[in-house]
Parts: structure tokens; C-alpha cells; sequence
């Protein structure tokens, strides 16, 4: 299950819907071992795409030399989906390469009549997708 306070989950969704029509992306770091999202990390879509992510790969490895130097690790990591429902893609679960994280999706298309997005999360591991459950709390 993926517990993730109030502040985090507005901001995710607030970022993907502020590059909508391209898809969002970003990280959310966290102490190394504790599995607690903490810190807010929004990334440049390098793809500048609807359909497509992709990070700069200067910016990630800043990201990662950054968060090696706080002892973090990335425990959310982040992107849209602008016409499709979020459930992880091809290309998604080809990417996945953090078998710790929490890989969440957010749609901003209305595909399933509950409104203007969905916010799901779920685990991949050699290309298994597994959905987990959202606990969204006010504070850790």
C-alpha cells in the first residue's frame, strides 16, 4: 500500500494538470529504507509529449547524486496519463526500473465517468504490474 499524505497527492495531481495536454512527470524522494514519500521533486518532461515521458538524463542524474548525498531514495515515481486511463503502458513497464518504488499514475482524461482524473498506484517488477492501494492521511 502506498500511504502518501494529502500535501504530496494535490501536489502530483496539481502538476499534472498543469502540463496537461503533455504528460507529467516527477519524483518523490524519501529516507533511504523507510518507504515514506517526502520530499516533492517535478521534473521537465524531456519528451514534451501527450502521449510519451521521458527525463532529462542530466536532470536525473542530478536527481540521484542529490538524493545519494541526503541518504534518500526515490519511493514515488510520478507521471500522466492525458487520454488514457492510468494503468501503466508498454512503454511504462518497459522503464520500470526501480523495483522499491511505488509507480504512480494520474489520469487527466475523464475515462471512467469519476471525474476529471484518476490517481493509481502500483508496483512493477520484471515487468509485473501489481495495483496497491492509496492511503492518502494529513501527516506522517
Amino acid at each position: 500500500m502506498l500511504t502518501i499524505t494529502q500535501a504530496l497527492y494535490d501536489r502530483i495531481v496539481e502538476h499534472a494538470r498543469a502540463d496537461h495536454p503533455d504528460e507529467a512527470c516527477g519524483v518523490v524522494a524519501g529516507p533511504e529504507g523507510a518507504g515514506r514519500p517526502e520530499r516533492f521533486i517535478p521534473m521537465l518532461n524531456a519528451a514534451r509529449s501527450p502521449t510519451f515521458y521521458e527525463f532529462d538524463s542530466t536532470d536525473l542524474l542530478k536527481l540521484y547524486r542529490e538524493m545519494d548525498d541526503r541518504d534518500e531514495e526515490p519511493v514515488v515515481i510520478y507521471h500522466s496519463h492525458t487520454a488514457t486511463e492510468a494503468y501503466p503502458s508498454r512503454t511504462d513497464i518497459s522503464y520500470a526500473n526501480e523495483p522499491g518504488a511505488h509507480y504512480v499514475l494520474v489520469s487527466t482524461a475523464d475515462t471512467d465517468g469519476s471525474g476529471p482524473f484518476q490517481f493509481r498506484s502500483f508496483r512493477i517488477v520484471d515487468g509485473e504490474v501489481t495495483e496497491e492501494d492509496v492511503k492518502v492521511v494529513p501527516a506522517y
